[in-house]
């Protein structure tokens, strides 16, 4: 029985890691067409993609190997199934997100895009609490927060994470400007919803933590 229990667990925390990335990168296709600002460390990833000519997939990814190289040295434990598919996976995810959302939703009026803002904010937060409660690995730049906390227990995650967040947004906000960016386009990259999501998302994880994804889990 004991097994069985084992076997099922294994297999919910696969699903929760694989869908919750995956969810992930939708939601930053979400965030980037309602055009109000995306998640903080999108919008570094808008401030690179203005001063570096590749596509924005493969600038991820080459982005991501970078961090992927602080949590190899630091904590190991963070690398697993969910690293790989966000690593390799989620900037391709939300490229292709963006062209759906764009096509269902053409030239969307602001009522739509703070609601859509709104959507893409909940079901990240959801997605991160479920793919970290799985423990089969974080996103790269997941880990530095996390590490950040587990080292410094006076310092709880949701803390660190908003630190790490804030650091996001001015120097993605700085590349944008440096790449030639009008203020109009700043806004719409690192606007109103990446400062909601840089104070309040980890927050918002550590609630869907215990809210959802531990019951899902454990079944309590």
């Amino acid at each position: 029985m004991q097994e069985q229990n084992t076997d099922k667990q294994l297999t919910k925390r696969i699903l929760m890691s694989a869908l919750g990335v995956i969810i992930c990168g939708i939601s930053v296709g979400m965030f980037k067409h309602a055009f109000l600002g995306v998640d903080p460390f999108q919008s570094l990833m808008s401030g690179l993609d203005a001063v570096i000519p590749l596509r924005f997939g493969t600038l991820y990814v080459i982005t991501n190997l970078v961090l992927l190289a602080f949590a190899l040295i630091f904590d190991r434990h963070k690398i697993g199934l969910a690293t790989l598919i966000n690593l390799f996976l989620l900037g391709y995810i939300a490229e292709f997100s963006q062209k759906c959302v764009s096509s269902l939703l053409p030239g969307p009026s602001l009522v739509t895009r703070f609601l859509l803002l709104a959507a893409a904010i909940v079901i990240m937060c959801v997605a991160s609490a479920f793919y970290f409660t799985a423990d089969l690995g974080v996103s790269t730049y997941d880990a530095v927060a996390l590490v950040w906390s587990e080292r410094q227990k006076k310092i709880p995650f949701s803390i660190c994470r908003i630190i790490t967040d804030l650091v996001c947004v001015i120097s993605g906000t700085l590349l944008c400007l440096l790449g030639g960016y009008t203020w109009l386009e700043v806004t719409g990259e690192v606007g109103i919803g990446t400062i909601i999501t840089a104070f309040f998302m980890g927050p918002l994880i550590d609630f869907f933590n215990v809210k959802l994804a531990r019951p899902f889990l454990y079944g309590k």
